[in-house]
């Protein structure tokens, strides 16, 4: 399948480390029309963001050479449904460990439904027959993902443990990023309990998981195969069909997010988006949508380009002109 083509096909990274820009080289004749180029994805971002009525973090990480683009980056957001990029990202873990013989859920492990198990917003779970229907982990992650079903994120939660997501997450260094609630819980967010994070510890937390230091190679693969299942989501949508785009979205009210590794050719790169105060979430959803077409374009275009800024395609392969 193509999907898992590209995800073999993955770049290794430079070892640059996190928010570092490249050292310019004045030798490399696109260096200085590159920084030109990002410099208009950078102004493009703050015009997106300004013209909202509430308040937008972005960060964009360049996989190739650690160069980041940030935006209220540190600010703290309440994650919706994105959470779950770190619930999923601690089933693999488990998987893995198992796998050589450690505790923890496989994704093989199986679940039969339970009535007591299933909350508002799961559209796939609450057709289901309780005490019949039997599934598996990679089951419920793939509702989890795709349709973003609350019930089955709420199993694995309590599969996998929400203590073992937050202890997974400070092993990355992420401080300001918490699982603190199952999905639908109203009382715990209303005594302020709500699943938080920044654009840039998600930042960090995927490109971590791409960089094999959370997973091995085969985990890795396998979890951004799962998290590009196709779904609605806001980043993604606006993209063209082909774009493989491993993303979640979130929504709340007042708050829309999308947080994944988007694989354009040659130059895949984190973008993690987070809006609050949204008076007019459709707005919201159209902004992070307008993010990341402007992010795609930048980046396809340098992963397609000679440092000259010359794109040659197999229809461009003839005699110049």
């Amino acid at each position: 399948m193509k999907k898992m083509l590209v995800l073999a096909l993955m770049a290794s990274l430079s070892g640059l480390a996190l928010g570092q820009r490249p050292p310019c080289c004045p030798d490399q004749p696109g260096n200085e029309k590159q920084q030109a180029l990002r410099g208009k994805l950078e102004a493009r971002i703050h015009e997106i963001a300004d013209r909202l009525d509430g308040v937008m973090g972005v960060a964009v990480l360049d996989l190739t050479n650690g160069d980041t683009i940030l935006l209220h980056a540190d600010d703290v957001f309440a994650q919706a449904s994105t959470i779950k990029i770190a619930v999923l990202a601690e089933l693999y873990r488990q998987d893995q460990g198992a796998a050589a013989g450690q505790k923890g859920a496989r994704l093989e492990d199986t679940y039969v439904v339970r009535q007591e198990d299933l909350v508002a917003d799961s559209d796939i779970m609450l057709g289901l027959t309780p005490g019949k229907t039997t599934l598996t982990n990679r089951d419920l992650a793939t509702m989890m993902v795709a349709v973003s079903d609350n019930s089955a994120a709420n199993v694995l939660i309590d599969r996998v443990g929400m203590d073992n997501v937050n202890t997974m997450l400070r092993s990355l260094g992420l401080k300001q990023t918490a699982l603190r609630r199952k999905m639908m819980d109203v009382k715990a967010a209303s005594e302020g309990r709500e699943n938080v994070s920044t654009p840039r510890e998600m930042m960090f937390l995927l490109a971590a998981i791409y960089q094999d230091k959370l997973l091995d190679k085969a985990h890795t693969d396998a979890y951004f195969k799962m998290l590009a299942t196709h779904k609605d989501d806001y980043a993604a949508r606006a993209l063209p069909d082909d774009v493989i785009a491993a993303t979640k979205p979130g929504s709340l009210e007042a708050v829309r997010n999308s947080c994944g590794v988007i694989f354009a050719p040659n130059r895949p790169f984190v973008l993690c988006i987070m809006t609050a105060y949204g008076h007019n979430e459709r707005a919201a959803e159209a902004a992070i949508g307008d993010v990341s077409v402007a992010a795609y374009q930048y980046f396809s275009m340098i992963g397609r380009s000679s440092p000259y800024g010359r794109v040659v395609s197999p229809a461009n392969s003839g005699p110049s002109k």
